[in-house]
């Protein structure tokens, strides 16, 4: 019955594609689509230098499908304009036919170069509205922004997209990516359900420029296999009020070759101005918040809660973990406070630098490895020489990617508990001094 139903749709609509497509050249105006589905077998184009475009479904639903035959970069593809609007239809992708296995581009190529068969790509886009649309089953990216300015992208709803690498695992693609400098940004009040990459994310090359003054703010994740959120090679970014579960999952799409650690939310290259605050998230495999590259900014009063054991995350990790891969940025001016780590597999914060604050966050059921205890079962014994580094509530290291100890860093006020934490609470690296940090009136406890 309702294969008889779309192909009575899909019988209305011969012809809808090249309408469409008529109406798109002009490159200007207020388009509707027709009711029903309209199969395409190549990208519906925006052409380069189009300017007050509006794309709306039909009051019935509008759906824009990718056939079998599809070949291209998108199934809508803004080359570069103004003023574009789209909303209110859907983007089926037809993934089961069209996703073949892909790993990450070069390190000089961006995504927009590199992956096909999208959902929405726009590039050099100035002014652009995507509301209220809903995109499933994308082989690639299910919105992929490159090198444009004063975009917003609200109330979508992105489920079952992405694809994976000859491995089989993640290969980041599925949610929504905002890449090459790509300035003024907000994705608002969005849903992103069973996406194997990441959810939200910006990402630059390391030679572009960084993407900047974005609202990340009310959205929502479930069943996301690496990042719910990557703030990447950015400035002035706020996340704010996010929530999910189950990041992570499912377990077997994991990108462990590659290092695709699940985060609730992560960070890469060189990221500073920026606050993470009010997130909420359940059930993570992996690590609460990643700040790899993050300087200068704040992470206040976020919540992350495991309730199950440590088999129950074969990824688990720390909590919160610095890190300084980028080599133009150094761990510094970090404000840590408020936050609550409910459930880490190892510790509480992992910190290196100096001039950093970590203050009344609440971090309990820390170390459900129990480790050393247990040993080798989970890697207790990460770093040879450093056996309290994985079992630590908080820990002031000497460096991660590139060395950097932890100095004149301000620990204080924070509730610590879980198994070993009123001996390992707070602890320093070998060669790392606590007093040359000021640790004080932190309460330590067994859980």
């Amino acid at each position: 019955m309702r294969e008889a139903v779309l192909a009575a749709v899909l019988l209305a609509c011969v012809g809808c594609g090249g309408d469409l497509r008529r109406q798109l050249a002009r490159g200007a105006g207020v388009i509707q689509l027709p009711a029903g589905v309209v199969e395409i077998d190549s990208p519906l184009e925006i052409p380069a230098g189009a300017r007050d475009v509006t794309i709306t479904g039909a009051p019935s639903g509008s759906t824009l499908r990718a056939s079998s035959r599809f070949r291209g970069a998108a199934v809508l593809h803004i080359r570069s304009g103004a003023n574009i609007r789209l909303s209110g239809f859907t983007i089926d992708g037809n993934r089961a036919a069209l996703a073949t296995p892909s790993g990450l581009p070069p390190s000089d190529t961006p995504f927009s170069r590199f992956t096909p068969n999208n959902g929405i790509l726009a590039e050099e886009a100035r002014g652009l509205t995507i509301s209220g649309v809903r995109l499933a089953n994308v082989a690639g990216f299910a919105v992929l922004v490159a090198r444009s300015s004063e975009v917003v992208i609200e109330k979508a709803v992105i489920e079952d997209s992405g694809s994976s690498n000859a491995l089989g695992r993640n290969n980041t693609t599925g949610g929504i990516l905002l890449e090459g400098g790509t300035a003024g940004f907000q994705v608002l009040d969005c849903t992103l359900r069973n996406i194997p990459g990441n959810g939200i994310w910006t990402h630059s090359l390391y030679t572009a420029p960084r993407n900047r003054d974005g609202r990340i703010a009310g959205n929502s994740f479930e069943n996301i296999g690496r990042d719910a959120i990557q703030i990447g090679h950015a400035t002035l970014v706020r996340v704010k009020n996010n929530t999910g579960r189950r990041i992570g999952y499912p377990f077997e799409l994991v990108d462990v070759e590659g290092g695709g650690i699940p985060v609730a939310i992560d960070t890469a290259g060189n990221v500073d101005m920026t606050v993470y605050i009010g997130n909420r998230f359940e059930e993570v495999n992996g690590k609460c918040i990643d700040l790899d590259g993050f300087h200068h900014g704040e992470v206040r009063n976020n919540t992350c809660i495991n309730r199950g054991s440590a088999d129950d995350y074969p990824h688990g990790h720390y909590g919160i973990v610095f890190n300084n891969s980028n080599p133009d940025m150094r761990p510094e001016g970090v404000v840590i406070s408020g936050n609550t780590v409910d459930g880490a597999k190892f510790g509480g914060v992992f910190v290196i630098g100096s001039g950093n604050r970590i203050t009344g966050n609440t971090l309990r059921r820390l170390n459900l490895a129990r480790c050393n205890e247990t040993g080798a079962k989970y890697g207790c014994l990460y770093f040879a020489g450093q056996p309290d580094m994985l079992r630590s509530g908080i820990y002031l290291g000497r460096g991660a990617e590139r060395p950097a100890p932890a100095r004149d860093n301000v620990v204080e006020s924070n509730q610590v508990s879980g198994f070993g934490m009123s001996r390992w609470c707070v602890t320093a690296a070998p060669g790392i001094s606590l007093a040359a940090n000021r640790v004080g009136r932190n309460r330590c406890s067994e859980d």
